[in-house]
């Protein structure tokens, strides 16, 4: 065995259809905003691209702004729909506890920069945001809120989100979510819903790096973070990346996802674990997840050790977010879901994707019981 690869929600491997598309549209000459020849076919190229990816995600192909990253399309909409809302004199944003950092760190910023009040819901022992908690609130102080967002589902356990529900409870309130991890790999239908905002991610779904869509409702202006050439509705200015957009269109045409044998793999995976290794256990369980994501709980363990002893036996796993790698502080979505300082830190995070097989985890756990071990017995010395 190579290599393990189980770090597929942090970013997989592009589809030979995505690369394809890419290469192609980068060797062709045109501005997409220019009028010539060259920047029309270049238009329409990306007008189809945006098309096909606005059928799969549910939504018109005039709600798409397409952007660097899902985190560019996150702060856009939790920092525009803010201000939008000010203008009213609403200055309560709303968030899960759980959220991606690209998410929690925008939050932060309004809060330390522009005055904003920012409210945490919390979630279950089992990962789910609190509904009840939210409709209080919302009886409460509804008329302050300016915009909540909760993330369709949790990058680090892969628990899914009640969304229609949060909408339903929110009634006018702008609701946006964070569907990076979700779309491509579960139901997913932005007007069904109803929500008003919502992010997508091309690089999690075998597309290129460095494209994200913003889904925003069309009549809805914001204020923009980036000025220049009026893009995107005025919303995000900037030369459209059309070899990318192409290639995200390519990567959702080719539906590589196979769901049912993913969640087999997970799932045999993580019986075989609990078998291996007895007072392991799994993070949300017990409620419905991404196919592709188990987080386990090693007690005794400290998982940075872990995450370097399985990559010292060649396999790639992750102890939560990989846009947290490097920092060493327990995972703040098992902190919210009720571990302490210590078994939050004693966790990784397996992702699958299509490459994988059953070979491959057969391997990983026939290495795993040395490694927590190991593990074991470095926290012990």
């Amino acid at each position: 065995m190579n290599s393990v690869y189980l770090d597929h929600a942090a970013t997989t491997p592009i589809l030979a259809d995505a690369l394809s598309a890419f290469t192609s549209q980068a060797s062709k000459l045109g501005n997409p905003s220019s009028l010539h020849t060259q920047g029309r076919a270049t238009r329409k190229d990306l007008e189809d691209a945006r098309e096909s990816i606005a059928k799969a995600a549910g939504c018109l192909s005039s709600e798409i702004i397409f952007t660097a990253s899902g985190t560019e399309a996150n702060n856009i909409a939790l920092k525009g729909l803010f201000w939008l809302g000010r203008k009213n004199g609403r200055n309560v944003v709303v968030i899960s506890a759980i959220e991606h950092h690209a998410i929690l760190d925008p939050a932060k910023w309004l809060f330390e920069h522009e005055g904003a009040e920012v409210i945490e819901l919390p979630v279950t022992t089992s990962g789910v945001v609190d509904l009840n908690f939210l409709s209080d609130l919302i009886a409460k102080r509804g008329d302050e809120i300016a915009v909540i967002s909760v993330m369709h589902s949790n990058n680090e356990t892969g628990v899914l989100q009640p969304i229609a529900e949060v909408v339903k409870i929110a009634g006018e309130i702008p609701v946006h979510s964070d569907a990076v991890q979700s779309f491509g790999k579960v139901s997913l239908n932005y007007k069904e819903l109803g929500l008003f905002a919502m992010t997508l991610s091309a690089h999690k779904i075998g597309g290129p790096l460095g494209i994200g869509v913003l889904i925003l409702r069309r009549a809805v202006e914001i204020p923009a973070l980036l000025h220049g050439g009026g893009q995107e509705r005025e919303i995000r200015s900037g030369t459209l990346n059309a070899p990318a957009i192409v290639a995200f269109a390519a990567a959702v045409s080719a539906k590589s996802y196979d769901a049912s044998n993913i969640a087999k793999l997970r799932d045999d995976f993580a019986q075989k674990v609990i078998a291996q290794i007895p007072d392991a256990f799994v993070n949300g369980a017990d409620v419905d997840r991404l196919p592709g994501i188990v987080n386990i709980t090693f007690p005794r363990t400290e998982s940075d050790t872990l995450l370097l002893l399985l990559d010292s036996e060649k396999v790639s796993c992750s102890t939560g977010s990989a846009c947290s790698a490097g920092v060493h502080r327990p995972s703040h979505v098992l902190m919210a879901m009720g571990h302490d300082d210590i078994s939050a830190q004693s966790s990784l995070r397996f992702s699958f994707g299509p490459s994988n097989t059953a070979a491959e985890v057969d391997y990983v756990l026939s290495v795993l019981p040395g490694v927590i071990q190991r593990g074991r017995a470095a926290v012990a010395s």
